[in-house]
């Protein structure tokens, strides 16, 4: 039996998913989160094989959440899942660890077939995903300037994106109010953007993060 940690900050997700999930041959949803914060703890709880992570969320996120989960378990299996299936996000979050990269839209044999996949040492991402990765690195094909971020970045205007202060963030992502300046600074410059509102335009723009989170 493949032990499954499911985090997702909407309810109607969590549910859909963990039901679909637990109806597979051989995979129980042992525990849910809806948050990266309650992922942590849900981890040491649980002990799960993998876990299905949901990238966009409020709080520190899906991305800093794997962060911390593979500084503490270097070997744990971390399948990240997203509604966004181009843009910087899919290669952030494989060069972060993740095992696999799978779309909220996917039907429910994909996703077992993804978890049955990690849980046995291998990697997964879902054709829309390999196919973005795969056409992106050709000439011509010009992508997101959100592409330029570094993880760190990426999280920090997630953070900036909901509204949070300096303060707030630095509390978050476990950083001093100086470092936050920083890498805001450094955002501005790679993208191009002199203040919140013109970053704001820029991630709708390129579809960069959920609208329910701005």
């Amino acid at each position: 039996m493949i032990n499954v940690l499911l985090v997702d900050d909407h309810e109607l997700v969590r549910t859909g998913i963990e039901a679909l999930l637990n109806s597979a041959d051989n995979i129980a949803v042992v525990g849910v989160a809806e948050s990266g914060e309650q992922a942590l703890n849900a981890v040491e709880k649980f002990t799960p094989d993998v876990v299905l992570m949901d990238v966009n969320m409020p709080g520190i996120g899906g991305g800093e959440a794997c962060r911390r989960l593979l500084r503490r378990h270097p070997d744990i299996k971390l399948i990240a899942l997203s509604v966004h299936n181009d843009g910087p996000i899919p290669q952030q979050m494989l060069q972060l660890g993740v095992k696999g990269f799978i779309s909220k839209s996917s039907p429910v044999e994909e996703m077992v077939s993804a978890i049955q996949l990690v849980m046995r040492g291998k990697r997964y991402l879902c054709s829309d995903v390999a196919n973005y990765l795969a056409f992106s690195s050709l000439p011509g094909n010009e992508g997101s300037p959100f592409a330029r971020l570094s993880q760190r970045e990426s999280e920090v205007v997630t953070l900036i994106l909901q509204g949070k202060t300096i303060k707030e963030m630095s509390k978050m992502l476990v950083l001093s109010d100086k470092t936050i300046n920083t890498y805001r600074y450094r955002i501005y410059e790679k993208l191009q953007v002199k203040n919140d509102v013109e970053l704001t335009r820029l991630a709708v723009k390129y579809n960069y993060i959920d609208a329910s989170l701005i």
